[in-house]
């Protein structure tokens, strides 16, 4: 999953992506309104950490935009305002969450991974398929009890794959939720990846469409 972090304060923004990028997601950045506003709109952005007190475009009118725009992606805001006419203001801008300033880190990874779960229709933590079972909190696969080692790649795909169980995913869209936007997107490597995966987890529950895509059983194979 993509997220999109808009944070001015540089330093902060490295956190916040090294954070995110250790818990499995892909993460584009931005330190200005006007960018943040853009990639926002142009990317293929699974949600978003969006900072209020931005320089050019303030927060709040980078989410007004992005709702005008028809972009529902959850946004998680993060703010040192603690008044709750700020709060009111987001909400009603368009935000899902809010995290007051200073935070841990790990409050805004938990946050975004249950925006992003309860976006995708999923209600608690822990995904299924089956036998096939994603702690999304803690990274941890298991198949009929026993955990998946998997390599930080193949997580992310399978995550992807298990939030959209049932669905066909486009090659395109996987590409570019799985990598960044100046990466190689190199469809093949992708298809060697998803091959690992699913000797990992049977070769039976990750479907090939052809000309469409892939598609994760939401059951058991039989």
């Amino acid at each position: 999953m993509k997220v999109l972090v808009v944070e001015d304060d540089r330093d902060l923004a490295a956190q916040i992506a090294a954070a995110l990028t250790q818990a499995g997601y892909t993460v584009e950045s931005a330190h200005d309104g006007e960018t943040g506003e853009f990639l926002g709109a142009t990317e293929t952005v699974g949600a978003a950490v969006l900072d209020l007190g931005l320089p050019g475009i303030d927060g709040i009118e980078v989410l007004r935009r992005w709702r005008g725009a028809g972009l529902t992606f959850p946004v998680l805001i993060l703010t040192a305002r603690d008044a709750w006419s700020d709060k009111v203001a987001g909400f009603r801008a368009g935000a899902d969450d809010y995290v007051l300033k200073p935070f841990r880190m790990e409050e805004v990874t938990l946050r975004l991974s249950t925006l992003i779960r309860r976006a995708a229709g999923h209600a608690t933590a822990e995904l299924a398929a089956g036998a096939l079972m994603l702690d999304t909190a803690t990274g941890l696969a298991t198949l009929d009890g026993m955990p998946l080692r998997l390599t930080a790649f193949e997580g992310k795909l399978l995550r992807y794959l298990m939030l959209h169980k049932g669905r066909v995913v486009s090659r395109t869209e996987l590409s570019e939720h799985m990598y960044d936007r100046d990466a190689d997107r190199d469809f093949r490597s992708m298809e060697v990846v998803i091959g690992r995966l699913r000797r990992k987890i049977g070769e039976a529950r990750v479907e090939t469409r052809r000309g469409e895509g892939y598609r994760l059983l939401p059951v058991d194979p039989e």
